[in-house]
Formats: structure tokens, C-alpha cells, sequence
């Protein structure tokens, strides 16, 4: 397959040009793109994309402009030149998964579509990186407020965030407790939390996954993370609550060998408790 796309050699597409200058093109997209998130979304270091740029820029197929306001802040846009050759790409693209498709019957066309999407689910997931964050980042901050706005909008009454359990600053930071962050080429994926209380069980709190990479196993990840973050900090058991809407965290809970409990807090949005024992 990467001989037939000319992945590894310098004219991919039959163009002239490696897979390495198309992707940028394809990336940059026809609106511009901030190199920053440039770099971001293709995991390169910064010297390898200026290169890349340059020589894109010397064929005429790409501008680089400094905001004014911010002279760090660049931004790449193609130019009629570069706009044309993208379009000249993304027919080649579709005519080359056509003649791929074609000789296969609807049987194995629908086999070799689902494969390659459980491919590219996997190898997405293995990209997303989980870690310990400081609260106070701007990751975790996003990954929080989205996680309050989306119980909002699925919670039957609402969410005030003023009248759930608390989860601080100070108690997810450690020695207290701690927030995980999972990210995406550098993109913020998802959370999740733990508060410590001594020789009691730890709590789980704020655990959330966004919507653009659930499918993933995500969320599965981030709670083991967080048995094990627990475990090492000497907790011999993990609680949660959560809310009778949220039917996918609870089906997750129960199939990670939670057991339901009678109710441990008086969280008011709570309408099922879980524990489980941890093995230190």
C-alpha cells in the first residue's frame, strides 16, 4: 500500500512533492491554520515544520503571516497556487481509494472499511497520553468546566456547581488528592479525579471523556489510572457516585467490578453510590 501511494517515495500522489509537504497542505486546510496548532496537530518539533513551510513557501504554495497584534503568533494560509494543488491531491486521494475499492465485492468493501476504522480508533487511542495535572492549568480547567457543562445539559434539572460535593483546587492537588488530564496531540481529552481521606476509602470525582474521542476506551483508562493512583497512595477501596442519566459511566463502573452500595455521601445529583476494593 505505501508503494502503490508513494508514501515512501518523493512524489507522492505522482506529484512532486514527498507525503511529508501534501500532509502539511492538506493540514493547513482552506482556511490558514496557527503554525502552533500546526505543530501540535502533526507531532513534529518546531525546527522540521519551519522547514517544511519554507519549502512550500518557495514554491508558492503556502504564506506565512505574523499577527500583528502578537508577533509570536503565525499563521499559514495557502495561496492560489497551494489551493490548487491541494484540490488536485484530494481528487487523486479519491480516485486512488476508488481503484482499491472497486474490485472488491460490497461484502469486502464493508470488511475493509470496518477494519481500517478499528485501526485508526486503536492507533488514536495509543496517541492519547494520561498524566497528573496541576489544577490550576489551562487543561484542567477546560477538561472541568467542560465536564460541568455537560452535566448540565443532561442533568434532569440542571447543574449548579455550587451545590455538588466539592472538589477544589487544593483538594485535587496533592498531598490531598490529585486530577488526571488525558490528551491528544497536546489537546485535552478528558479528566478525571481523585480526593484522598486518610485510612478511608478514596473518592473518584469529575470524571469525564470528550465527545469527540468516547469509543476509544478512554474512559476505562482513566479509571483504572485512577485505582491505581489510589492504591499507591494507600486507599484499600475507591467510591464514586453519579447520576441516573449518565447510563454509559454507570454500565463502565459495573463492568469494572464496581459494586453498588448504599448511599455514602449526600451529594444531591447522585442517584447510585459504587465501591470497589483495591489490591495495594
Amino acid at each position: 500500500m505505501t508503494q502503490r501511494i508513494g508514501a515512501l517515495s518523493d512524489t507522492y500522489m505522482a506529484r512532486d512533492r514527498p507525503l511529508g509537504q501534501a500532509r502539511v497542505l492538506w493540514e493547513i486546510g482552506l482556511d490558514g491554520c496557527d503554525v502552533r496548532s500546526l505543530r501540535s496537530r502533526l507531532d513534529l518539533d518546531s525546527g522540521y515544520l519551519s522547514r517544511l513551510l519554507r519549502i512550500l513557501e518557495n514554491d508558492g504554495l503556502v504564506e506565512v503571516e505574523q499577527n500583528v497584534d502578537d508577533g509570536r503568533v503565525r499563521t499559514a494560509r495557502l495561496t492560489a497556487q497551494g489551493l490548487k494543488e491541494r484540490a488536485v491531491l484530494d481528487q487523486r486521494s479519491d480516485d486512488l481509494a476508488a481503484s482499491i475499492l472497486d474490485p472488491l465485492s460490497e461484502s469486502q468493501r464493508a470488511r475493509l472499511i470496518a477494519a481500517m476504522a478499528e485501526v485508526e480508533r486503536l492507533l488514536i487511542a495509543s496517541t492519547v497520553t494520561v498524566g497528573i495535572a496541576d489544577p490550576r492549568h489551562p487543561d484542567a480547567k477546560y477538561c472541568l468546566q467542560s465536564y460541568f457543562d455537560e452535566l448540565g445539559a443532561r442533568f434532569d434539572a440542571g447543574f449548579d456547581h455550587a451545590r455538588t460535593i466539592s472538589a477544589t483546587t487544593d483538594e485535587l492537588t496533592l498531598p490531598a488528592g490529585l486530577l488526571l488530564v488525558a490528551t491528544l496531540h497536546s489537546e485535552p481529552v478528558g479528566c478525571g479525579a481523585l480526593k484522598f481521606h486518610q485510612d478511608e476509602p478514596a473518592e473518584a470525582k469529575r470524571m469525564w471523556v470528550s465527545p469527540d474521542v468516547r469509543g476509544l476506551g478512554l474512559g476505562r483508562r482513566l479509571l483504572t489510572e485512577l485505582e491505581k493512583q489510589a492504591a499507591a497512595h494507600g486507599a484499600s477501596a475507591l467510591r464514586l457516585e453519579t447520576n441516573r442519566n449518565l447510563t454509559e459511566a454507570i454500565a463502565l463502573y459495573r463492568a469494572a467490578g464496581y459494586t453498588e452500595v448504599p448511599a455514602f455521601n449526600d451529594e444531591p445529583y447522585a442517584h447510585h453510590w459504587f465501591e470497589k476494593q483495591l489490591t495495594r
